[in-house]
């Protein structure tokens, strides 16, 4: 019982807290889950853009966490490897269907991690002229391979640097460069479509408008 209530007031370093977390220590586990629930549940929303089956995959997250948090050996930094779980669990999940597409206007706030500055969607990174509809980057970043669009929310969103990225998808430092270099490159074909759609729309509304 002194090592819970120690847990609860936050007394613990958090390598005292992981370690009785993998001890089965209830309270340790879930001061871990207080500290990283933002970034797994940000994380989690900007890969599938629906606040519902991102909560759902944040508590499947969690559930894994709690099952393989024994394995946990300290190779790469605790929030490396849950985040790598995390990214597992989504796209285990899209891989078995498709996630409705809402928009990316609702955000989260900051986690306490400070683990990599916020980029917002539209930002430098993209290197895309004017102003990006979000709605349209959503639906592009839908069409997007699974792989492509975990390696640029990853990087683009969550702020991580290629070598994170390589321990958090298991790939090479060049690979993750390359599939963000496509990802970027696919996204600006599919808002370039998606702009000339909505050309053609609003001529056509205008033309029948006039008639």
């Amino acid at each position: 019982m002194a090592r819970a209530r120690r847990t609860e007031t936050g007394e613990l370093s958090d390598a005292e807290i992981l370690r009785l977390a993998q001890q089965g220590d209830p309270a340790a586990f879930e001061r871990i889950y207080e500290l990283h629930k933002r970034r797994v549940y940000s994380l989690c929303l900007r890969m599938v853009g629906n606040t519902t089956e991102a909560e759902d995959l944040t508590q499947e997250a969690f559930l894994q966490l709690f099952r393989k948090i024994g394995t946990f050996r300290g190779e790469s930094a605790f929030s490396t490897w849950l985040h790598r779980l995390a990214v597992n669990v989504v796209l285990m999940r899209l891989r078995k269907k498709t996630v409705p597409v809402t928009s990316l206007d609702e955000s989260t706030e900051p986690d306490d991690e400070g683990s990599g500055p916020r980029r917002d969607f539209g930002g430098p990174d993209l290197r895309l002229s004017g102003s990006i509809d979000r709605m349209n980057l959503q639906r592009a970043m839908e069409q997007l391979p699974q792989g492509y669009r975990a390696i640029f929310v990853l990087h683009d969103v969550q702020g991580y640097e290629h070598n994170e990225i390589a321990d958090i998808m298991e790939c090479s430092i060049g690979n993750s460069k390359s599939q963000l270099h496509k990802a970027r490159m696919r996204l600006r074909e599919l808002l370039h479509e998606a702009e000339r759609d909505q050309a053609r729309e609003k001529r056509r509304a205008a033309d029948d408008a006039q008639d």
